[in-house]
């Protein structure tokens, strides 16, 4: 059986993102830039044989894939599993704004313990189960085939965390791009990265540029 080829993308920027602002499971638009980068991220897979596209039900996820759907014909197919952490109390604040309204929250959330709980939210454990648990799934449902699968930063950040064995307590040193390309197979319930943070396509496509 050949490998499965698991290509994830990050939803493109929004107006939060520009604006520093958490957006957990609250939502904003994309931004002119964000779209450009959509449509960048889906012409640099239009000639691929992808079976179906996957994504996160949040807004800014799936109108990404919704236009990576409409240049490769595919159909977008929504799981809750692949939304970014629920965060709760911080939601729609910058980081700023969480200090000053909420010092005790924000203090606890500074030591980056993975299984603190945000009050009215999750810890970043919960996210890693939920999101690992559908990446697995949707691996072995399509053995063999090409998919795609649009979500957020966090949840690429456990996906990579998870093949190449880094532990969630490690501090992140890496950047997780709007609209980069991350590319894994997966074979005999093995996970292999092949590229990680790919941002040639946008800069092709002039997608780089300020909003």
């Amino acid at each position: 059986m050949a490998d499965t080829k698991i290509i994830v993308i990050r939803h493109g920027e929004t107006q939060w993102n520009i604006e520093g602002r958490w957006q957990g499971h609250e939502d904003s638009p994309l931004t002119k830039k964000g779209l450009r980068q959509a449509e960048a991220v889906a012409h640099s897979l239009r000639d691929f044989r992808i079976s179906v596209i996957y994504s996160s039900d949040l807004g800014r996820a799936f109108h990404t894939a919704t236009i990576i759907a409409e240049t490769t014909g595919k159909t977008v197919i929504p799981d809750v599993r692949l939304r970014e952490r629920h965060l709760g109390v911080f939601q729609g604040l910058t980081r700023p704004e969480m200090k000053e309204q909420l010092p005790a929250e924000f203090e606890k959330y500074q030591n980056s313990d993975p299984d603190l709980v945000i009050p009215g939210g999750e810890s970043a454990r919960q996210r890693y189960d939920r999101s690992i648990r559908c990446f697995n799934e949707i691996a072995e449902k399509h053995l063999g085939e090409t998919i795609v699968v649009v979500s957020h930063g966090g949840v690429i950040n456990g996906l990579f965390r998870y093949v190449i064995g880094l532990p969630l307590e490690a501090p992140r040193m890496f950047k997780l791009w709007n609209a980069g390309i991350n590319a894994f197979s997966y074979s005999n319930r093995t996970w292999e990265l092949h590229t990680f943070g790919d941002i040639n396509h946008l800069s092709r496509m002039g997608s780089m540029d300020d909003a």
